[in-house]
């Protein structure tokens, strides 16, 4: 259908529509909640046929469910018309099956939400991305009306408030007011925690600021070390800290203690001075400034470079940028690695749902208004991509168990957000979410150069991680077919996080695949030929970089003449607020 989907009004036919309308309805409605569900309802409409066998399918479902509570209400053990699937950590207690008044209440929750969201996506004649972009938001209320998200159908909120004497209400009450005026449902209690006391405690100096980073090199604890160092990319949308968290945690801390010298970018948090700040400067004041400190501190010729979600991605377009240098000198990145970094953004994820033209214009409006995109609103998208479980889950054990948040540094992290300058953030939304730009041979200019991955010819190590809602490992993958050097892959079990922050255990809890993926293009013929392989991916990854980055020598001094040190580790750019 090539009419604009706002167009198909239910119920009256088509409604009028002009630029006028369409401006109004989009500053209304920015992110296309309301017009894409309008969309996919004005399609079913005009398919009265389609839309009739739905609706029996409906109400047989209905009908056996009705039958499995008589036979419940009865005292008769019958199975679940719909088992909630295994993962769905609301419905796991026994009560919901073995009461029949809950186990009816949760039936029909599940019977009402399936079947909307299976017509939702079998809507015809409807784009796809509309489709998606409908259910997304369909989800998102049906999360919210979740029974288990409600006092009086909650039966562990019940059993609670009984054993308590009424407590768990007064306590989440009083949770619910304070947080109410700070307008946040809180994660985690931030009490235990502290940037440079027991997060962030890796021993080094800062040997370098600007005005958008700092530069942090960590002590060497070993007698030897590589004569290669390694310069960490970390993300600017959240802190660097989650790749140096508590002792056993620390990626940081893991290199240093295999013999490797390792410098770090600590993002300056955004004020109104740098909503001019542009994209260039992040990837040549920002990135490619700390691959020169970190030579000339060492004395080495070349680095290897690790970028971590937007970090690897900058980093990507930097090797990219480097190699269409036509003076035939090596680049200062002799090899690179890449965590959970997209560079094709044709399917990022559900995330897709808030960022296209519609809402890149409402999010730039915002900007221009501070100077930036305070990371509280970019924490709130990323909850909602996991709504029930970063959302809702808190909000039934605060409010209705009247429970404390737990002390977990990861949560702590994750809410330590950071402010993004408005033209840098505006450039890289609209480039690649929106056209996709990075991926196209020369679509993109930085620093005055077209961007084409397709030059990149250095040793690559990259990392997915299979349950990745943010950058999706099949996403991710796609890049094993546009750079020209070897490629090592690495598949880790869990998601964006924990995929990554996946220390070595006695005895192994985690998994991964890893094999050669060079000239790959199809992600999972690549992990079907491969076997899963028990433990940590950093070792492997500590022994693909100990084979590049030469030979034992004397460790380094921190800081240089020309780079004197400026301070101890974490700096001072991770602390502010």
């Amino acid at each position: 259908m090539s009419q604009d989907p706002r167009q198909h009004y239910p119920g009256n036919g088509v409604m009028p529509w002009n630029p006028w309308t369409s401006q109004a309805f989009t500053s209304l409605d920015p992110f296309g909640i309301v017009s894409s569900c309008l969309a996919v309802q004005g399609a079913w409409l005009r398919r009265p046929d389609r839309l009739a066998q739905e609706a029996a399918k409906f109400w047989s479902q209905i009908t056996l469910l009705q039958i499995q509570s008589f036979a419940r209400f009865h005292g008769q053990a019958v199975e679940d018309t719909i088992p909630p699937v295994r993962q769905d950590e609301r419905f796991q207690e026994p009560v919901w099956t073995e009461s029949p008044y809950f186990d009816a209440v949760k039936e029909h929750y599940l019977a009402v939400t399936r079947w909307l969201e299976d017509a939702i996506e079998n809507t015809p004649e409807v784009p796809d991305k509309t489709r998606r972009k409908a259910g997304f938001w369909t989800r998102q209320v049906l999360n919210a009306l979740a029974p288990s998200n409600f006092f009086w159908t909650n039966p562990e909120a019940l059993y609670k408030c009984l054993t308590t004497g009424g407590l768990s209400v007064l306590c989440g009450a009083r949770k619910f007011r304070t947080d109410l005026s700070r307008a946040d449902v809180p994660m985690v209690d931030p009490a235990p925690f502290q940037v440079g006391r027991n997060l962030a405690c890796t021993p080094g100096k800062v040997v370098y600021r600007n005005a958008l980073l700092e530069v942090l090199q960590y002590a060497p604890t070993t007698e030897r070390v590589h004569a290669v160092p390694i310069v960490i990319v970390a993300p600017w949308i959240n802190k660097y800290y989650i790749l140096d968290l508590d002792a056993k945690k620390s990626l940081v801390r893991f290199l240093v203690s295999r013999g490797f010298t390792v410098f770090m970018t600590s993002w300056k948090n955004a004020g109104p001075e740098a909503r001019d700040t542009e994209l260039d400067d992040y990837l040549l004041e920002g990135v490619l400034q700390a691959v020169e400190v970190a030579r000339e501190v060492t004395g080495a010729d070349q680095v290897h470079a690790a970028g971590y979600c937007v970090g690897g991605t900058i980093l990507t377009a930097l090797m990219a940028w480097l190699n269409r240098d036509g003076n035939g000198a090596a680049p200062p990145i002799g090899h690179f690695t890449l965590l959970t970094a997209l560079a094709d953004f044709a399917a990022p994820g559900d995330i897709e749902f808030f960022i296209d033209r519609d809402s890149l214009g409402f999010l730039e409006g915002l900007m221009d208004q501070s100077g930036y995109l305070d990371g509280a609103a970019m924490a709130w998208s990323f909850r909602m991509l996991r709504s029930n479980g970063l959302i809702w889950h808190y909000v039934v054990r605060s409010y209705l168990y009247g429970e404390d948040p737990p002390p977990f540094d990861v949560l702590y992290w994750n809410t330590d957000s950071t402010r993004l300058p408005a033209r840098m953030h505006a450039t890289y939304l609209r480039e690649c979410y929106v056209k996709n730009a990075l991926i196209e041979p020369d679509a993109l200019t930085l620093g005055g150069r077209g961007i084409d991955l397709r030059r990149i010819r250095q040793p690559l190590y990259m990392v997915g991680t299979e349950q990745d809602h943010i950058a999706p490992w099949r996403e991710t993958f796609k890049l094993c077919g546009v750079v020209q050097g070897p490629i090592r892959y690495v598949l880790a079990t869990s998601g964006h996080i924990m995929g990554i922050i996946s220390p070595p255990v006695d005895p192994p809890k985690r998994r991964y695949w890893v094999g050669d993926a060079e000239g790959h293009g199809d992600p999972e013929t690549w992990r079907a030929g491969i076997p899963k392989t028990l433990g940590s991916w950093w070792e492997d990854w500590a022994a693909w970089l100990a084979e590049r980055c030469g030979p034992l020598t004397k460790p380094p001094p921190l800081g240089s003449v020309r780079r004197p040190v400026l301070g101890d580790a974490p700096g001072t750019y991770v602390l502010e607020k």
